[in-house]
């Protein structure tokens, strides 16, 4: 007899990934308690299962950014899409600890390198000693002059790698951390928050 998930949590805390996402055939909606085929939208209410949905991992969920981050890593199984997802602790393959702390399968850290995602899929440190790349980085800045108009145009940005909010040059190829020389940054809308707000 099938077994019945409320949700795929669940299956994942009680099954430890026993059960690939990709042999789910059948999903029943919760609101009106139709079995059907695994869709997104329910055949009987019309009800949303979840805002993203992967059909190709029987995959729900309102915000999953990194699973549509690295779908295309087909071979990823530490983090990413459940589907190809092998418990850490429990796998017999070798681990690696990258420099944030984090543990990852040796084999998907190398999977990681050949599509150049050099980045802790977790935190979004960088996954590696960066130095070469962010002094080859320097250089195309250095090469790259901005058009007069940006030149003086300033963003904010965070480090992924030391946590520091700065406000920097804007530059089309990237931002430079002034704090660790990072170029693992991101922009945001702005700078730190001066006060935090009251409710009177």
């Amino acid at each position: 007899m099938p077994r019945v998930f409320a949700n795929s949590l669940e299956v994942d805390l009680l099954d430890r990934h026993e059960i690939p996402r990709h042999e789910i055939s059948k999903v029943i909606c919760s609101l009106c308690n139709k079995e059907q085929d695994v869709q997104q939208n329910c055949s009987g209410c019309g009800a949303c299962m979840g805002k993203y949905f992967c059909e190709k991992c029987n995959f729900f969920d309102d915000d999953n950014w990194r699973h549509r981050q690295l779908l295309p890593l087909r071979k990823m199984r530490c983090v990413g899409c459940e589907s190809y997802c092998v418990y850490l602790f429990d796998s017999t393959m070798d681990i690696s600890v990258l420099h944030c702390g984090h543990t990852i399968h040796l084999e998907c850290l190398n999977e990681m390198r050949v599509h150049h995602h050099f980045s802790c899929p977790v935190c979004s440190r960088s996954a590696c000693d960066m130095t070469d790349a962010w002094q080859k980085l320097d250089q195309e800045v250095a090469a790259t002059p901005m058009p007069e108009f940006y030149q003086k145009k300033m963003v904010w940005i965070l480090c992924n790698d030391c946590g520091a909010k700065s406000s920097v040059r804007f530059h089309v190829l990237a931002q430079k951390c002034p704090g660790c020389s990072s170029y693992n940054t991101r922009e945001t809308r702005g700078g730190p928050a001066i006060a935090a707000c009251s409710r009177v």
